[in-house]
């Protein structure tokens, strides 16, 4: 089932997180949410609603000291509240809550309404969280009902995944409001004498670099804020050389640098890349063939579809994230690791649509991260718009390499790291100028005013 939420504003604390977002019937889980409270909290009072198709199923109260239990009808389950040891202390808080489900719920109890409300102390309000849960569609029943309703963008069930669960562990960027987010210090561009181009593609300004349209695969890693980073770092040192087209290591930023936990999550690595550097590498394939210092090490995979010779089948989860021997592993690669790591001169962030235009013109292809909703992986073709009632699986990192408008709907083009088997040859368009899933919210590089070797 889909988990959804939203915080209903408490006087005292705002949820930030609820944790995971699919929970499985037939199981008990527990659910997390994580938020921040203004205040020390000596006690609370919690009440909790449950609801179905706009009416009360169940209700249940009490001392926040001891577990809360509202038990559903016809047997489907239960929802607990646990207890909390008091006293809270200012700042990050987590509440857990479990729910204990049935294997067969029937479609009246499909869909629920949980309402979690808390007074401290004093009492006042100090949590207020409604949490909704849905039987999770299948990917093509969400591309049916995207096409059903007329959004600008055509869907189709993906090769790559077979059900929502398997797009989490391609994700990993972490947003604006994550706690372990960090971006580069944000700056004012310089304006421009010239007009800017009412459509423009990186890959066809600068034809010498074809880094830039090289789409890459993460493979089943959360390393897709290294490859939003490398993509873009290789792609304007390819520019700023005037052609020199080469590929640089999403292996050494994942798992070498501060801007992330490896397949984990992270964030851009444009700070890194000035402060320390990144090294050659090339794609899985790339291994072996003596071009580059440190090639992707995880094979690209199919994801609980049918594998082919190109995709085998992935993992059931995650790869683990390698150590960093800082070492070329590319045995017929003539240089060392030391020697081959190459600085960005600076790194910085870029806010609103006209400068963020104007430095992927000037400059090229951009970090960028966004929010992914449970509709996104079916994305084929079109303008993306997230659809009413889709979930929200996490953040993902990108790279932005084009803008322009589709009949009459003004569109960022980004590449993305699931193989080029994914969506338009890997790439797909985004609603531009709307800040559509938080798009518009991170978007950062550098430049490279002359190269700098470590």
């Amino acid at each position: 089932m889909a988990v959804t939420w939203k915080d209903c504003g408490a006087k005292h604390a705002t949820v930030t997180d609820v944790e995971p977002k699919t929970i499985h019937t037939g199981a008990t889980e527990t659910l997390t949410g994580t938020g921040t409270t203004d205040e020390d909290v000596t006690s609370a009072q919690f009440t909790a609603t449950v609801s179905a198709l706009g009416a009360k199923l169940t209700d249940c109260s009490g001392d926040g000291t001891k577990d809360i239990v509202c038990t559903l009808p016809m047997g489907v389950g239960k929802i607990t509240v646990k207890a909390i040891s008091y006293p809270l202390a200012k700042g990050t808080v987590q509440i857990p809550v479990e729910v204990e489900t049935s294997s067969i719920i029937p479609p009246s109890l499909a869909n629920v309404d949980v309402h979690i409300a808390a007074t401290e102390q004093n009492g006042e309000d100090v949590i207020c969280l409604d949490v909704h849960t849905a039987q999770q569609q299948s990917l093509e029943e969400i591309a049916a009902a995207v096409n059903a309703g007329n959004h600008g963008w055509t869907a189709q069930a993906p090769e790559k995944f077979a059900t929502v669960d398997d797009v989490v562990p391609y994700l990993g960027a972490f947003l604006p409001g994550d706690e372990q987010f960090e971006e580069p210090e944000v700056v004012e561009l310089p304006p421009i004498n010239s007009a800017l181009p009412d459509s423009f593609d990186s890959a066809t300004k600068w034809p010498k670099c074809s880094v830039i349209g090289n789409v890459r695969d993460q493979s089943a890693c959360g390393s897709c804020w290294a490859f939003g980073s490398v993509s873009s770092y290789e792609s304007r040192r390819c520019i700023a050389t005037d052609g020199d087209d080469i590929k640089y290591s999403p292996e050494d930023t994942a798992f070498c640098s501060n801007a992330g936990f490896g397949c984990n999550g992270g964030n851009s690595a444009w700070t890194w890349f000035s402060n320390t550097g990144v090294v050659t590498g090339g794609d899985y394939s790339d291994a072996g063939s003596g071009e580059t210092c440190l090639p992707y090490s995880f094979e690209p995979c199919a994801h609980h579809v049918p594998e082919t010779a190109k995709y085998p089948a992935c993992p059931s989860g995650e790869y683990p994230s390698p150590s960093c021997d800082h070492a070329c592993s590319d045995s017929g690669y003539s240089g060392s690791y030391s020697n081959d790591k190459e600085k960005a001169s600076s790194a910085y962030t870029v806010r609103g649509e006209d400068q963020i235009k104007q430095d992927l013109v000037q400059f090229g292809p951009m970090y960028v991260s966004f929010t992914v909703y449970s509709d996104f992986p079916t994305y084929k073709s079109g303008v993306y718009v997230h659809t009413p009632g889709s979930s929200t699986l996490g953040g993902h990192a990108v790279t932005l390499v084009g803008y322009g408008e589709l009949d009459g709907t003004p569109y960022w083009k980004i590449k993305n790291s699931w193989n080029d088997g994914w969506g338009d040859n890997g790439h797909f368009l985004i609603k531009r100028g709307t800040d559509e899933c938080g798009i518009e919210d991170n978007v950062n590089a550098g430049k490279f005013s002359s190269l700098e070797v470590v």
